[in-house]
């Protein structure tokens, strides 16, 4: 399995704003991809004493490497161009791909 893992912090001033749209529009979009068996969205809990905003990770899993390069080739241009049009300069993200271990 592969997890494609999305670490965002949110500026305080459009942070409801931003939750409601990626409750309510973008995670869905992500899903209509059809590279996604499923998806868990995280809150940060703790931060450093010099950190503003709300820290959230989005966890993305797919079944194989070539259903990740599918959606960053085929979905994902269009996809955080919406994020960024709507929210530009507001917000932080990096993006980290993992492999689930079977242990």
């Amino acid at each position: 399995m592969i997890i494609y893992n999305v670490t965002i912090n949110i500026e305080d001033s459009i942070h409801e704003e931003w939750l409601n749209w990626m409750q309510e529009k973008h995670l869905s979009e992500v899903m209509a991809s059809g590279q996604f068996t499923s998806y868990k969205m995280m809150k940060l809990l703790s931060r450093q004493e010099d950190e503003t905003g709300t820290t959230y990770a989005i966890q993305y899993a797919c079944k194989s490497m070539e259903e990740y390069e599918r959606y960053q080739a085929e979905f994902a241009p269009a996809l955080q161009a919406d994020g960024r049009n709507k929210f530009g300069g507001k917000f932080v993200a990096f993006r980290t791909l993992l492999e689930e271990m079977e242990i």
